[in-house]
């Protein structure tokens, strides 16, 4: 079975957390592509959308975008993910994995697109009933 460690980043906040999934749990993520909206619920997040951004494989090679499938291949790149050239032009042959999820992922990478609206709209409740229990209490003290 699958194991994953899951890193969700929330862009406004700067913050991320690390969740890990396994067993009947990780079975829906097999098989998704990097890029694709899922279900936060997956994640133990419900209520969310979470964009995949990345991962690495067991042995570290990052998951790239534009490497298509599951599998390992080597790749000629000039920048990006998997190398970061220093000198202008450089370019170099690099392992990389594709932009699909398999069993031989151990890391993905997720980033919130949409947070829940419950939330909001329990907050702007509580704050709209302190100001309403302000005052009804101020009225009932001047008609005494």
């Amino acid at each position: 079975m699958a194991k994953f460690k899951i890193i969700v980043s929330d862009p406004e906040t700067g913050k991320s957390r690390a969740v890990e999934v396994e067993g009947t749990r990780a079975v829906p993520l097999v098989g998704r592509r990097l890029g694709e909206v899922i279900d936060g619920a997956a994640v133990g997040m419900s209520g969310y959308k979470l964009k995949l951004t990345g991962g690495s494989d067991k042995d570290g090679f990052p998951m790239r975008p534009n490497v298509h499938g599951g599998v390992r291949a080597s790749v000629i790149l000039s920048e990006g993910v998997g190398f970061h050239p220093s000198r202008a032009g450089e370019r170099q042959r690099k392992t990389l994995r594709g932009n699909v999820i398999t069993e031989e992922i151990v890391q993905i990478n997720m980033r919130i697109v949409e947070k829940p609206k419950e939330k909001e709209k329990k907050e702007k409740k509580k704050k709209r009933k302190e100001k309403k229990g302000d005052e009804p209490a101020e009225k009932t003290a001047q008609t005494t």
